[in-house]
């Protein structure tokens, strides 16, 4: 074995200097190292990113993105493990080559028709208000709160299915509300109180979607530290928690799906989605213009760009807005299944590459939408950019897309299962793996 002396020999002082210098970056930094992954219909999207613990931010330093082959992504969920296994591994290298590092862990969001998102609200009179409010106590509400929150969704993805018993498992779950007599707080550790509210955002998915993106992370060779329901990370992303008075629609309009949730006063109410996005206006163009599919995609792209030859403007916007209508039915249907809501939030936030095309913010801002359903004011709509994901730093400058604030969102929520857990999130995550086995 050569010794550092004969390495040395053999070597430039400054490939020298570099091996070490990645050596003990990859000794020290290993843990703090992660990939988020976004499995989408049209492009796999990999970022690998650095968690500064102190500061508690994320810095990206690798960004990759390759297309999915046709037909392996059906709605947002996989149809292909093995070619969108290849696909992913395809971008990881891309964002690793640009990083200079390869991170084990990872954060993997899931999407798709029967991915489920929802809050559910406990209220409790104690009876012993008293007493301060111990780990015991919390652990049964909180056991409580999941598995009244599991049977609903059951029943509610059995109703749509068709079928009377559907594989569902927990993915993630997040604290959104708690009040003791009234008053908000973040920790109902050591309180005294009456009156216990608690509300806690669940997000579900069918095994066999579920069991899909397990198989892709261990072929990927991947310790996977989430799988994570995409317009929960969405919504996340702009620090809602923080903002008690924040009330959003965020719509984000991906390839295979439009995936929507809705925030409500800093808290997430739910999220749903439905199996309409890009591709089916690229089809559409497709089938119109009698052009294959790569070339509508382009045409589509133009367009959406403010480049398209002019005397092409006319046919593919008057496609484009047929298409863009049943696009808002679908918002629609998802919308007025939050019955609970008198009134739903007037400001609406767009992402996803299918965001960009003009008829998507058109169709939103017509009368069409407000019928039937009850807004506080007319609706306002605007796009998220990078820059308004909190706690993440792009240092490769590449995110600059509506496409890439999915994956930014699951990285902004890396961050915290990467540091230090509070003692709620540490018994959340223990029911979560209990409702999982």
């Amino acid at each position: 074995m050569f010794s550092t002396k004969q390495i040395a020999k053999r070597v430039s002082p400054n490939k020298f200097m570099s091996f070490f210098s990645k050596f003990f970056k990859n000794k020290h930094k290993e843990g703090e190292y992660a990939i988020s992954l976004d499995i989408g219909t049209a492009f796999a999207k990999a970022l690998v990113f650095r968690v500064d613990l102190e500061e508690g931010k994320a810095y990206v330093e690798g960004v990759g993105r390759e297309p999915q082959n046709w037909g392996d992504m059906q709605a947002g969920a996989v149809t292909n493990i093995e070619s969108v296994t290849r696909c992913c591994k395809k971008a990881i290298n891309q964002a690793v080559k640009q990083a200079d590092f390869e991170p084990k862990q990872a954060i993997i969001g899931i999407a798709g028709e029967f991915v489920k998102g929802t809050t559910t609200t406990v209220q409790y009179e104690r009876l012993k208000p008293k007493t301060k409010i111990n780990l015991g106590e919390l652990k049964n509400i909180l056991h409580k709160v999941q598995w009244k929150a599991f049977e609903r969704v059951r029943k509610q993805l059995a109703w749509e299915t068709g079928y009377e018993e559907i594989d569902v498992k927990l993915i993630n779950a997040a604290i959104v509300d708690v009040k003791i007599d009234g008053y908000r707080i973040t920790n109902p550790l050591g309180f005294q109180g009456k009156d216990v509210t608690i509300s806690i955002f669940n997000g579900y998915a069918p095994l066999l979607h579920l069991g899909a993106l397990q198989t892709i992370a261990q072929e990927l060779d991947l310790d996977l530290l989430s799988i994570a329901a995409e317009p929960y990370a969405v919504a996340r992303s702009l620090g809602i928690e923080t903002a008690e008075e924040f009330e959003a629609i965020f719509i984000d309009v991906g390839g295979g799906t439009t995936d929507i949730a809705v925030v409500r006063k800093g808290g997430i109410e739910g999220t749903k989605t439905f199996a309409l996005g890009g591709r089916a206006f690229t089809k559409r163009l497709a089938d119109i213009l009698g052009v294959s599919f790569q070339k509508a995609e382009k045409i589509k792209l133009d367009y959406s760009l403010g480049v398209l030859r002019r005397d092409r403007i006319f046919k593919v916007r008057e496609a484009l807005t047929q298409d863009a209508r049943l696009w808002l039915e679908g918002v629609k249907i998802a919308l007025e299944e939050f019955s609970n809501l008198q009134v739903l939030p007037s400001i609406i936030l767009l992402c996803g590459g299918g965001s960009l095309l003009p008829e998507i913010k058109a169709s939103l801002l017509s009368p069409s939408l407000t019928k039937g359903l009850a807004f506080s004011k007319p609706p306002e709509v605007n796009f998220l950019k990078p820059d308004d994901i909190i706690n993440i730093i792009d240092t490769t400058q590449n995110l600059n897309d509506p496409q890439d604030i999915t994956p930014m969102g699951l990285a902004n929520l890396g961050i915290d299962l990467i540091g230090e857990e509070s003692i709620v999130e540490s018994i959340i995550r223990k029911v979560v793996r209990m409702i999982q086995k």
